[in-house]
């Protein structure tokens, strides 16, 4: 589990294919002293288990399924990575709740400079507009970022001048590709009220305690 807030920046040394898989090694300047083989890190987003590391140096098995869903099959070396350590107990939740599990790729549509900020644009498969509200939490390549507004197939959020200089959008240019994570209370919240309205069951075949549109009504919560 992560926050989204980068903590640093990598350089890719190589993307190895291995039959379907892959196997990607980074240079970086985050500290690793405290990575473990076997830890988790996030890597422009994607959860990835760190198999070797000396110094400033990692190793990571991707496999078929992350680099289907994500960028990382487009990965050069010299490309740049953005880096987040696993949630320990006690820190800060900077941002908000990441799991690294991409749903997909989207598309700078837009940089807009506004003021000393930057108003990104970004363009997603349709089927996860759903997913993202406006004053929401997103992920773009592992970065935590509230959404200004958002359309069917569109989403913008304003990124601060801090945020650029430390991660990988400073680089970034229009039409480039990052992966996208929704929030993840949004997927269990539709999976919730699928449930109850089909009349599912729970594990001991009781009715099913889902979260209905009605019991959102009840309590508030839509109108």
């Amino acid at each position: 589990m992560f926050t989204g807030i980068t903590a640093g920046l990598g350089s890719v040394r190589r993307l190895t294919r291995r039959g379907e898989d892959a196997l990607l090694e980074v240079e970086t300047n985050l500290d690793l002293d405290d990575v473990r083989i076997g830890d988790s890190l996030s890597v422009s987003g994607a959860c990835l288990t760190v198999t070797a590391k000396a110094g400033r140096f990692f190793k990571a098995d991707v496999s078929a399924e992350t680099l289907s869903r994500t960028t990382l099959r487009n990965l050069t070396p010299g490309d740049r990575v953005n880096l987040e350590k696993a949630l320990r107990v006690g820190d800060r939740l900077g941002g908000h709740i990441v799991l690294g599990h991409v749903d997909g790729v989207g598309r700078i549509a837009e940089m807009t400079p506004r003021s000393g900020s930057l108003l990104f644009g970004f363009e997603i498969d349709p089927g996860l507009g759903r997913y993202i509200v406006t004053k929401g939490s997103i992920t773009v390549d592992g970065i935590s970022l509230t959404v200004n507004r958002c359309e069917k197939n569109r989403f913008y959020v304003n990124i601060i001048p801090h945020t650029t200089a430390a991660t990988t959008l400073a680089f970034k240019k229009a039409a480039d590709e990052v992966n996208i994570e929704t929030d993840i209370l949004a997927r269990y919240l539709e999976k919730l009220i699928a449930v109850e309205e089909e009349g599912g069951s729970g594990p001991r075949g009781e009715p099913a305690a889902g979260v209905g549109l009605e019991k959102l009504a009840r309590y508030g919560f839509i109108k």
